[in-house]
């Protein structure tokens, strides 16, 4: 799955839902509690925001299906039609996703496939690669970033500290824990940013090929804003 951009087989499959047909076809499973008929639609196959809504979906249609009393009968119902309209939601939101992203992808697109590094040290970076064109009549141009970041190893007194102390092997695993958890960060900062730039009109041929990562002056780390290249620095 790609960090910010819809993988191909999802964008067909998602293109391939009618948004009518779907809406008829979850009001005939809530009407005839089974939802045979809706799986033949593949939204398994758009995406986990889509397949956890109907996962959702059909949860709440076991329910009602089970449930006896009137009241909880009563209370069932009204967990399948927002779970429903959950589904529904779901579905147009991936769809208007696609949309943009196939609009964007007319000017710039940013390559989200970034592989971590078998070994951490406190040196991280992330390189990303993207092209690029003024107007769709131009020619592409490829160009990348490379955004890094020194992690401050220095303890956190606020971290309770252990009563025993860790054998090395589980000190560097910790180790490598924090620090790829810190890569991920700066990776997904450096993706949504770099799409950021260009989505508010930003040129390719201005961004710069490194990036020194801003950090947080009360936590010495990552933040939202730490991989905005374009913003003025202090």
């Amino acid at each position: 799955m790609g960090e910010i951009n819809i993988p191909r087989d999802q964008q067909v499959a998602i293109a391939a839902i009618d948004v009518s047909e779907l809406d008829g076809l979850i009001e005939q499973a809530i009407r005839e509690e089974r939802s045979g008929d809706l799986h033949r639609l593949a939204l398994a196959n758009c995406g986990p925001y889509i397949a956890t809504k109907l996962h959702s979906f059909d949860r709440a249609l076991a329910k009602h299906r089970e449930a006896k009393a009137r009241r909880k009968r009563a209370e069932t119902g009204d967990a399948l039609r927002r779970a429903g309209h959950d589904l529904s939601f779901a579905v147009g939101a991936m769809k208007q996703r696609l949309e943009t992203e196939q609009k964007e992808a007319q000017l710039f697109i940013v390559d989200d496939q970034i592989m971590p590094p078998h070994r951490f040290t406190k040196h991280l970076s992330v390189r990303v690669s993207y092209r690029w064109r003024r107007t769709i009549d131009d020619e592409w141009m490829l160009g990348s970033i490379t955004f890094v970041h020194d992690v401050d190893l220095r303890p956190d007194y606020a971290t309770p500290v252990r009563n025993r102390k860790a054998s090395a092997a589980k000190q560097e695993q910790d180790l490598q824990d924090r620090l790829y958890q810190t890569w991920e960060h700066l990776m997904r900062g450096a993706l949504y940013s770099v799409r950021d730039y260009f989505r508010e009109g930003g040129e390719g041929d201005k961004i710069p090929d490194t990036f020194q990562a801003t950090v947080d002056s009360h936590s010495r780390g990552l933040n939202n804003y730490s991989t905005q290249f374009w913003r003025q620095q202090p």
